[in-house]
């Protein structure tokens, strides 16, 4: 729990790193390697009080290491003004018993400006 705060705190808020930006969501679809490959459909809702992490972890029980960060993708539409962007990440964590990518998410992110 203190961890958790700590990586809140260094995040900052998103006022702070995006001054520009009114609001974030971010769709995601969390998938994986099994006969029933969608795990979860996940939005999330970010405003100018909120942190400005965009780190979610791996739903896969026992992947150590690995997660979803889409923070370089706010930051690099912010940069560029851009209001929407699609796209997948795969988790390159480690599990014992399963591939390198047996998780990935596809996202579309849209950001408000002021």
């Amino acid at each position: 729990m203190e961890l958790k705060k700590q990586i809140n705190l260094a995040a900052g808020l998103v006022s702070d790193r995006f001054p520009a930006v009114s609001d974030i969501v971010i769709h995601m679809t969390y998938y994986r390697k099994t006969a029933n490959p969608v795990l979860m459909v996940r939005t999330l809702n970010l405003f100018p009080s909120s942190y400005a992490l965009f780190k979610m972890d791996c739903m896969t029980r026992g992947c150590d290491g690995g997660g979803f960060d889409l923070t370089s993708v706010v930051a690099g539409m912010v940069k560029t003004h851009k209001k929407a962007k699609k796209g997948a990440i795969i988790c390159h964590g480690n599990i014992d018993t399963q591939a390198s990518d047996h998780a990935r998410i596809e996202y579309e992110a849209v950001i408000k400006y002021k």
